[in-house]
């Protein structure tokens, strides 16, 4: 498709500004490894927070939803939704502890909960790990969709549409730190808020669909409302993509954004906090926003898509040149989007693209901030400068860009991947929301979920790879759940010596106030939050699908909410403000 001159502006004045900041702060973020990593530990909430949404904003994120909306509905969101149950978790619980602990990145928790060799290794271990061959996975989907954004948007191959993004985004990575991807998350996070809504708006109004009160009533989207789906009509879904998230996913499952306790990059950003209270307000803002607030203008397009693109063999036939087995239903969102006029369009491509590099200079930090921290800094020179840390830092940011790049070629749509770091996450959730508080959890239990839980998931990527068997993802799921949660209980039990737990954990985690301090008033929180948050979700949901009274109770549901929140929130902390002065 043609892009007009107005288009091109827009797209080139939104890298000139995203390279601008990177460039100003890169002086102050090439210091030393805190402020190259952490911005000082100086952040405020409100940019944090939106740093944190900005983060999972991805470019794969809206062809996920869109994807998931036509094939099972608005109620195959609740994949996803359900894990605002964990987000709510850390917190009210976990935001503070880990700020208190002031470390660099949350894989330093080991060497501070755990002693012996065995925390070392596990320390330098899960830095390989999540921050470089976990991440590069990540950063792939990523990838995935910006090449079909890139191929179906503007005829571009992957290696252009890789070549010129991923190196805008290695600049200011490189140079900025944290710190500049926190202020270009700000800006690319309102660019990207803008592009969505007003996409959503107009394609709406297209001709072929003829507004809202159209689609709704159209018989290829009718069937599509449902905020929960039917357990008679479609049970499949109401077990998999309902009871399970729901009743065992949020707390089993780890996943980046959406860590049980609380780690990765959310973990960066509560560290970088001003204080506990700052990391608390970030991260509730980070899961009101993700969840009440941003999915609608998707969920809207993939709905649309429906009417425009009924099926994969008419979307396939759109894009002649677009490989194969990469035409699955994610491939929606940017196909709709090709129907945009001059000036909307280079908005939107601006905002798909803000979002893609967000994402990918988040992890490309936080993977680098494991490989400087935990692994080349703990194993390999232990006494070397702040300048060489952060030069290792920059080596390292410019070969995970690559490896993602080349990992993005042999994926096909991102539920594939969703799916996948799902599988390899299962079993794992529940050990790291209680390491915090049943002392006989030690490094061996720890090396043994996360060996468990890679080897279950290889077996069944390899078994369907392989074409030997197709086997039900709820099935895959709840089996790797319970083999990988049996397997690191019993080692636990087998393992439980007091010689692994570091004295000085508790002092340091939870100061004077005791492990339990306050847990009624932080139980209460996690619940009015979560009741809160999806009122708040489903009373624009039903504001938007034509349900004003729906809508109404929902809008009273969240207000009362809040303010039951608000007069908990002076409970959690006002004992803190008199013995510790939010440290």
């Amino acid at each position: 498709m043609e892009l007009s001159a107005l288009d091109w502006g827009i797209i080139f004045a939104f890298f000139a500004i995203t390279l601008l900041i990177g460039i100003l702060v890169a002086k102050k973020s090439g210091k030393n490894t805190s402020e190259f990593f952490l911005s000082g530990r100086n952040m405020p909430w409100w940019l944090l927070g939106v740093s944190m949404v900005a983060t999972t904003f991805g470019a794969d994120t809206p062809n996920l939803v869109a994807g998931i909306v036509r094939k099972d509905g608005i109620a195959g969101n609740w994949v996803w939704w359900a894990f605002l149950l964990t987000g709510m978790v850390t917190v009210f619980i976990y935001a503070r502890l880990w700020r208190r602990l002031g470390i660099s990145t949350d894989l330093e928790f080991y060497e501070i909960r755990y002693k012996g060799k065995a925390a070392g290794f596990l320390r330098g271990f899960r830095a390989i790990y999540l921050g470089v061959f976990f991440n590069i996975v990540v950063m792939a989907t990523v990838c995935l969709a910006g090449i079909k954004i890139g191929n179906v948007m503007l005829g571009l191959t992957w290696f252009e549409t890789l070549g010129i993004t991923g190196l805008i985004t290695i600049v200011y990575s490189m140079f900025g730190g944290l710190r500049g991807v926190i202020f270009t998350d700000f800006f690319q996070f309102i660019v990207a808020m803008i592009g969505s809504i007003w996409a959503a708006y107009f394609i709406v109004n297209l001709p072929e669909i003829g507004g809202m009160s159209n689609l709704i009533s159209h018989e290829a989207v009718q069937t599509k409302l449902n905020f929960v789906p039917d357990s008679i009509s479609n049970r499949e879904l109401w077990l998999g993509a309902f009871i399970i998230p729901l009743a065992v996913q949020w707390w089993s499952v780890w996943y980046p954004g959406a860590e049980p306790g609380g780690g990765g990059y959310v973990a960066q950003r509560m560290l970088s906090a001003k204080d506990e209270k700052h990391a608390t307000l970030a991260t509730l803002f980070f899961n009101f926003a993700h969840y009440a607030l941003r999915p609608w203008p998707w969920i809207i397009i993939g709905l649309a898509s429906l009417i425009i693109f009924p099926d994969l063999a008419v979307l396939g036939e759109q894009y002649p040149d677009l490989p194969a087995d990469m035409v699955k239903d994610d491939l929606a969102y940017p196909a709709m989007l090709t129907y945009l006029p001059a000036g909307l369009l280079g908005l939107v491509l601006a905002s798909l693209i803000s979002a893609f590099m967000s994402t990918i200079s988040t992890h490309l930090n936080w993977g680098s901030s494991y490989v400087v921290n935990d692994f080349y800094k703990r194993f390999v020179k232990k006494d070397a400068s702040e300048k060489r840390l952060v030069l290792v830092a920059r080596i390292s940011t410019v070969i995970m860009m690559l490896l993602a790049a080349a990992l993005s070629l042999v994926l096909e749509q991102a539920k594939d991947a969703f799916d996948l770091i799902l599988q390899i996450g299962a079993g794992t959730g529940l050990l790291f929301i209680l390491r915090w508080f049943w002392k006989a959890i030690n490094p061996y239990s720890e090396i043994t979920a996360m060996v468990v839980s890679f080897l279950v998931a290889a077996f069944f990527f390899i078994m369907e790879r392989a074409e030997i068997y197709v086997f039900d993802g709820s099935v895959k799921l709840i089996s790797g759940v319970l083999i990988t949660t049996a397997a690191w209980v019993i080692v636990t039990l087998l393992t439980n010596n007091e010689k692994y737990l570091n004295p000085e954990f508790e002092k340091r985690a939870f100061s004077d106030e005791g492990k339990f301090h306050n847990m009624g008033y932080k139980v209460l929180s996690i619940f009015l939050s979560v009741f809160g948050v999806y009122a708040a979700l489903f009373g624009l949901g039903s504001y938007l699908v034509g349900d004003p009274t729906e809508a109404i109770y929902f809008l009273i549901a969240f207000v009362i909410c809040a303010i039951a929140l608000y007069l908990c929130w002076r409970k959690l902390f006002e004992k803190v403000v008199s013995k510790t002065g939010f440290r």
